[in-house]
């Protein structure tokens, strides 16, 4: 019974955790009008969320790694950063998180070798 408790409150942080960048991600993805003022208030408002939720061990790469870019977005709203740096470089994080995601997920059926064997 504990093992199901532990993995849905897993679960739950995960998705509070990807809730959380998307939203961000969003409103530095708007073409114009951003602001430091506006990053801060989508930061606290998403926080909210992200600490209702208990913290849980994530032991997968990929997690840990969304973990700390979520964590590091949260230290850059109270830092003295321009927002076209702050916006630079989460996007260049996020993408990164996602391309090692999709590397992991898809791989094109050309660049698999068995698949030549029958020739």
């Amino acid at each position: 019974m504990s093992n199901k408790i532990e993995s849905s409150l897993r679960l739950k942080y995960i998705r509070v955790l990807e809730r959380f960048l998307k939203s961000v991600i969003a409103y530095l993805g708007i073409p114009d009008g951003i602001s430091k003022e506006g990053y801060v208030k989508k930061i606290e408002n998403n926080l909210k969320y992200f600490q209702k939720v208990p913290s849980v061990a994530l032991y997968k790469g990929e997690f840990s790694d969304l973990e700390g870019l979520v964590k590091e977005m949260i230290a850059k709203a109270s830092s003295d950063e321009s927002i076209e740096s702050i916006k630079s470089d989460i996007t260049y994080k996020a993408n990164k998180l996602e391309k090692t995601k999709n590397n992991r997920k898809y791989k094109k059926d050309k660049h698999k070798a068995e698949m030549f064997d029958q020739w």
